[in-house]
């Protein structure tokens, strides 16, 4: 017969994370239908703006204090009691800063305790963006042959012409796509619609994976999503970034050298090297505001430093 394990032991193993004050996760919630109803915030970033703000209102629950009445000081301790990475930093202190400039909108004279707070200093990387040479070689890697060699070569083509995120890609309806006309109907971050030509090369091969390899795909079901897998579903993020590594790693191309998001950089800082307008490509890219689009102009300019070092006598 087991022995039965004290009463304080089981309390302590099952002690939970200190629960939110009621007034805070309404505040929250509130917080979170505006800026969801205002500016359209993606589903992923909404969550993490939940997250840091019920993070802090925990953390400020055990020190005494609310979101409602947390003052400088406390959100300094609470970064440095919490520290994360650079990245992430920033992301929580726009959290913190659009939470309490929707109260101060609310609530006339209240006093904003992130405003004297110092932003971090983010590193900024660029793009990483394939030769076209590579980009060719990637783009024919996938064996024609096959039904899933078809899906492949369509999708890597689709998205090096359209310029799609991966989670674009993957999440495109069949409904989406207009081959006559050659465009296809993107649903990007903030549920905001773009129309985008996708190139007859592009076309080409979507064509001859929905005749093939679709329908295989489909086992005579009748899926909404473009792309599928082996299994009649929609494809994933993931499952398309382990056949991206595959593919171009068997022409070559290491594996610190490519992205999820390789084929739609190599988008953008192509069209920029041959001649394209950058308010074109920001509308291509679906970027909301120009500066994002702007970081594949420094991509383009030190693709050309290279060319010039690696080729004009005096480089």
């Amino acid at each position: 017969m087991h022995a039965t394990k004290p009463a304080a032991s089981i309390a302590s193993m099952q002690q939970e994370e200190p629960s939110i004050a009621e007034a805070d996760r309404r505040s929250i919630e509130a917080f979170i239908e505006r800026v969801w109803s205002e500016d359209g915030l993606a589903d992923r970033t909404l969550d993490a703006y939940r997250r840091d703000l019920e993070g802090l209102a925990r953390w400020l629950g055990a020190q005494g204090q609310s979101l409602r009445s947390a003052k400088r000081q406390h959100l300094s301790a609470y970064h440095g009691h919490q520290p994360v990475a650079v990245r992430s930093l920033a992301r929580r202190q726009s959290a913190f800063r659009r939470y309490y400039a929707f109260i101060a909108r609310t609530e006339p004279g209240f006093d904003d305790p992130t405003l004297l707070i110092e932003r971090p200093k983010t590193p900024r990387s660029l793009p990483k963006a394939l030769a076209e040479r590579e980009i060719e070689g990637l783009l024919d890697a996938p064996d024609a042959g096959t039904t899933l060699g078809l899906r492949d070569r369509a999708m890597l083509e689709l998205m090096y012409a359209s310029g799609l995120r991966v989670s674009e890609l993957v999440e495109l309806p069949l409904a989406s796509l207009n081959l006559r006309q050659g465009v296809v109907r993107v649903t990007g971050k903030g549920g905001k619609d773009r129309l985008v030509p996708i190139g007859e090369v592009a076309a080409e091969r979507v064509e001859a994976y929905l005749a093939t390899a679709r329908p295989v795909l489909a086992k005579g079901r009748q899926p909404v999503a473009l792309f599928l897998s082996n299994r009649g579903q929609g494809m994933t993020r993931q499952m398309f970034w382990t056949l991206v590594k595959r593919h171009a790693l068997s022409v070559g191309i290491v594996s610190k050298r490519i992205s999820p998001h390789v084929l739609r950089h190599s988008f953008a800082t192509h069209l920029l090297n041959h001649g394209a307008d950058l308010r074109a490509l920001q509308m291509l890219l679906g970027h909301s505001a120009l500066s994002t689009t702007q970081i594949y102009t420094l991509v383009a300019k030190e693709g050309l430093k290279r060319l010039h070092a690696q080729h004009h006598p005096r480089g």
